[in-house]
């Protein structure tokens, strides 16, 4: 599927066709009240010591003449969040420690697990917009066949994926030192995001 996916967003990209813009993507954002919950550290997954993993539920109109992907690209796009790709969510239990992550659902449903082996499972479907601060465990359960997820990342940090113990030592001291990113990825500047993820005094 990734590589489908990649094909697709390349036409997309090139053509114009399918996308809302960046402008036109932001029109289908619906008002929602953000669900907030925070992890604590497990052992193996440090999660984030100050800022909870946000999830706003049923976020993004979808049912259009745009692809659902190339929407939730647009407008991660309008508000300073990059590098975005295509795919699932890996099947084991991972973090970024030096990174904030952002996951929208595209299309089918998933039951994904957020916190490490001690967190919480949600099933987030279509629509859906997950916020994960550096150091969020994450890690997919189950999901549909069709199941796809747009991640993007925001303009500061460096990507890294640690899975092990081993990892735990650098992350904690790079996780709280992960700058607030400047833009809420769904709401831009005006959104909740500045409000939930405070810097430290």
């Amino acid at each position: 599927m990734p590589i489908i996916e990649d094909l697709k967003e390349y036409a997309e990209r090139a053509t114009g066709l399918r996308r809302p813009g960046k402008k036109g993507a932001a029109d289908l954002v619906h008002e929602r009240n953000p669900a907030t919950v925070r992890f604590k550290d497990d052992g193996l997954v440090p999660n984030h010591p100050r800022w909870p993993l946000v999830i706003y539920r049923k976020v993004v109109e979808l049912a259009g003449k745009h692809d659902p992907a190339a929407v939730m690209e647009d407008l991660f796009e309008a508000n300073g969040w990059g590098d975005s790709w295509r795919d699932g969510i890996y099947d084991y239990v991972h973090y970024h420690s030096r990174i904030h992550e952002v996951l929208a659902i595209a299309r089918g449903k998933g039951r994904v697990r957020f916190g490490g082996n001690k967190g919480r499972t949600y099933t987030l479907k279509a629509g859906d917009v997950a916020v994960l601060p550096a150091g969020t465990g994450h890690q997919c359960l189950s999901a549909d066949d069709d199941f796809l997820v747009v991640g993007a990342y925001p303009a500061t940090g460096t990507y890294d994926e640690c899975t092990a113990v081993e990892d735990r030592p650098r992350a904690l001291k790079t996780i709280p030192k992960v700058a607030v990113p400047r833009k809420d990825p769904v709401y831009g500047a005006a959104g909740p995001l500045a409000k939930l993820w405070k810097k430290p005094k």
